[in-house]
């Protein structure tokens, strides 16, 4: 089953699609909103807006815990994701589209775990599933599609100061975002195939803008431009729709994350604790 985090701009976009919504509670509060289960292409899909309906959460905000740990209880085993992205470099241009393989991550207000109870620590190097970014990198596009970049996520609200984006560029790194982290560490401790499809929107701070352009003619642009690479995305994330069902039965590291992750003796895991997180759990504690 595949499930579709829908950041700016996509999750509206994604909503249109319909579904029938359905509420799930969690161990970690409700999800930004109700997941949309819906029929796409013969493949059964769960449509989730990570800053919820009317975009209320800001990325800090974000029930990141609770969104995952719903798709996982609902049977969803791979995940596509969107985000709006600043551009780093000058070969990455608005409009375009990326597939990021790498991620700094430097948020610090956010839950990162579901296993504050316990020690788990699942490996992290490949950040991105390699399954699910083969499988999308497949696919034709009508715009260039980059097929690897590392992405900063930073805390926000605010956007970068100029000189906290020329750092960025300094390490190597190629789009700054504020929403890809912790969710892609929670969908490798939930063992979700998880990979993500980013929209960059403009050059963030470090490129000037034109003298000519004033602050709402910039902000025009820069909407314009993200709703030419939602229209894109969504072209290939529905294109990406039958490759996924391929993929069901492949094996993948991700599948099998807590395998060696678990380093608490499992006697020692209280039973409230066992049945809490028995949907991530629950194959590796049965006696």
């Amino acid at each position: 089953m595949l499930g579709i985090i829908g950041g700016s701009g996509l999750g509206q976009a994604l909503g249109a699609l319909g579904g029938t919504p359905t509420r799930v509670d969690t161990p970690f509060g409700p999800p930004s909103g109700p997941i949309l289960l819906a029929e796409l292409d013969g493949v059964q899909v769960a449509l989730l807006l990570r800053h919820g309906e009317g975009h209320v959460h800001n990325p800090s905000r974000v029930p990141a815990r609770a969104n995952i740990f719903a798709l996982k209880t609902l049977g969803v085993t791979h995940v596509l994701a969107s985000a709006a992205v600043g551009s780093l470099h000058e070969d990455v241009r608005p409009r375009e589209l990326v597939i990021p393989d790498q991620v700094i991550d430097k948020t610090f207000r956010r839950p990162g775990t579901f296993f504050e109870d316990l020690a788990v620590h699942v490996e992290f190097a490949v950040p991105f599933c390699p399954t699910l970014r083969t499988a999308l990198l497949a696919l034709p596009s009508e715009v260039k599609v980059h097929p690897r970049g590392t992405y900063v996520c930073m805390e926000g609200p605010q956007f970068s100061t100029r000189a906290e984006s020329e750092l960025h560029r300094s390490w190597g790194a190629d789009l700054i975002g504020m929403t890809l982290m912790p969710e892609a560490k929670l969908a490798r401790e939930a063992e979700l195939c998880y990979a993500a499809v980013c929209l960059p929107t403009d050059y963030d701070c470090w490129r000037p803008t034109p003298d000519d352009l004033d602050k709402h003619a910039l902000l025009r642009e820069i909407v314009g431009n993200l709703q030419a690479a939602t229209t894109a995305a969504l072209a290939l994330i529905r294109r990406a729709i039958p490759a996924v069902r391929g993929l069901g039965a492949a094996p993948c590291h991700c599948q099998s994350a807590l395998a060696q992750a678990i380093w608490t003796d499992r006697a020692r895991i209280p039973e409230d604790v066992r049945a809490r997180l028995r949907p991530l759990l629950g194959r590796y504690l049965e006696s």
